[in-house]
């Protein structure tokens, strides 16, 4: 398993008090620049590897880098603290924005990201809690990750502790009925600590979401089913900050990020093609170089 690199966790939690002390649009800035550098590693890892999932990844990378980076609680020194926040991304077919906002975070060393999908490589290509420190699921199969959210909320309230649990879903994975069983079981249980997190980029693989199952209008339908439903720009770090407020309701809490797939890159930007397209070397050096500006 890999572990945490001491000199970039100690980096990373100065960074954290760091930006705890800032206002929010200093906040945002800082959470910004590390979006930046977290989706720069996502092309070189892909085209290291070869393969990869490089549209979602560039959606979700914000609401990561917002979330590790402002909101958990957590200590990459100690990624099993009992009272940790939990975090799942349900999505892990988005697995190399997770490892690359966990290096940065100093989870482990950033120089592991090259093994990205490597044969034995601890970073394949869905996530796994048993070789990756900050990954508190395996995940993979959509629509898994948010029942097994539901349980941590649950064990948090029968345990009586105080963390918090935090779940990413993509849209189109909200095709799959758990999801909706599983938000109706947590609002039954009024688990005002669970926070699900919608990556709404508006594609699947292969085509929109509401040309294949339709979603919208997608707030009112988690708020029927008793959730406290809020909608943010999932691009707009400030405006993430406060979607990720603790429930003021007693209920459970949807947030409806609205994202844009491949977002960073002009020419991968809210294109189907691009769920699982790896770019040539050419498109690589044009990837990064917009991401240097």
């Amino acid at each position: 398993m890999l572990s945490a690199d001491p000199a970039a966790a100690e980096r990373f939690r100065t960074w954290r008090h760091q930006l705890a002390d800032a206002d929010l649009p200093g906040q945002a800035r800082d959470l910004e620049r590390l979006a930046t550098e977290v989706r720069r590693s996502v092309v070189t890892m892909i085209d290291r590897a070869g393969m990869g999932h490089i549209g979602g990844d560039m959606s979700v990378t914000d609401i990561l880098v917002t979330l590790f980076g402002g909101v958990l609680g957590n200590d990459p020194a100690r990624p099993d603290d009992p009272d940790r926040d939990r975090f799942i991304l349900s999505k892990g077919h988005c697995a190399a924005s997770l490892y690359a906002t966990l290096a940065h975070c100093g989870y482990f060393p950033r120089s592991e990201l090259s093994a990205f999908m490597a044969p034995l490589s601890p970073l394949n290509g869905h996530p796994n809690r048993r070789k990756v420190p900050g990954v508190e699921t395996n995940t993979g199969p959509l629509g898994h990750g948010f029942p097994v959210a539901v349980g941590c909320a649950l064990a948090a309230r029968l345990s009586g502790r105080s963390y918090r649990t935090f779940v990413v879903l993509g849209d189109g994975e909200l095709q799959e009925g758990s999801n909706w069983e599983a938000a109706m079981t947590a609002a039954h249980h009024g688990l005002d600590s669970l926070t699900a997190i919608v990556d709404r980029n508006g594609l699947q693989q292969g085509d929109r979401t509401e040309q294949t199952t339709r979603l919208e209008p997608l707030a009112d339908k988690w708020a029927s089913f008793g959730w406290e439903t809020r909608e943010a720009d999932g691009h707009d770090h400030a405006a993430l900050l406060s979607a990720l407020r603790p429930s003021t309701t007693g209920r459970p809490v949807a947030v409806i990020a609205r994202t844009v797939k491949g977002k960073g890159v002009s020419f991968i930007e809210d294109r189907a093609e691009w769920h699982h397209k790896v770019p040539t070397t050419e498109q690589v050096h044009a990837a990064l170089e917009e991401l240097s500006r």
